[in-house]
């Protein structure tokens, strides 16, 4: 039994501004799993097309359940395999994605097609497919369903990213991320609270002497 997914995204840019995106996704806010990335190899075809393929390593944190089936020395880290075929004529871009290692434990394996949307040609669609597999014996489907959720989360990632990049590259404030703005909104507690403070100083030092005053006077 497999695991499918099926899902369509779109980024307001072009497919040109998209593609020249794609190879300088990394690294951005979002994707702080993807630890290094290689091009091993690229060749143009007579045909005008871009032939490429990249050996990508990303964290693998395993779920609870799933590290106690394994020995403690197992890598956490997993190396994806990336081939894509860009075509310039038509405006296509195709990826194939999918891990090489931890394969008994879960496949994952993803095809995207990047393309002009149909109904504005300013934009890129993107068409994902993805299909995750365990040959783990008993728990197999639990396996599968934990690579379909993390699939999932890490698709919202990608996209986040890319807007991120995008933005970046046409000269624009990329949007902040949460923590950007967990931490900003923090400062401006921190700061909000010390002025308290210190007015509050300020009031109880004013009244002090105020009081210190009128004693003198009574005096």
């Amino acid at each position: 039994m497999v695991k499918y997914f099926l899902g369509q995204s779109v980024l307001r840019s072009s497919w040109d501004q998209v593609f020249a995106a794609f190879w300088q996704r990394y690294p951005n806010p979002y994707s702080k799993h993807v630890l290094t990335e290689d091009i091993v190899h690229r060749e143009v075809t007579p045909d005008q097309k871009l032939l490429s393929r990249r050996l990508l390593t990303k964290t693998n944190r395993m779920p609870r359940w799933a590290e106690r089936l394994f020995p403690a020395n197992v890598a956490h880290s997993v190396y994806i395999l990336e081939d894509s075929i860009v075509d310039p004529q038509n405006q296509t871009m195709t990826t194939f994605t999918w891990n090489i290692n931890h394969a008994r434990l879960m496949v994952v394996e993803e095809r995207c097609v990047y393309c002009v949307n149909s109904d504005n040609s300013g934009w890129t669609e993107i068409r994902r497919e993805a299909w995750v597999s365990s040959s783990l014996f008993g728990v197999s489907r639990a396996v599968q369903e934990f690579g379909l959720a993390r699939f999932k989360s890490n698709v919202t990632k990608t996209m986040k990213g890319f807007e991120y990049i995008l933005a970046k590259l046409q000269g624009e404030a990329p949007s902040k991320t949460l923590v950007e703005t967990a931490k900003e909104a923090k400062e401006k507690a921190k700061e909000t609270a010390l002025a308290a403070t210190e007015k509050a100083k300020d009031l109880a030092s004013k009244a002090a002497t105020k009081k210190q005053q009128q004693q003198q006077h009574f005096v």
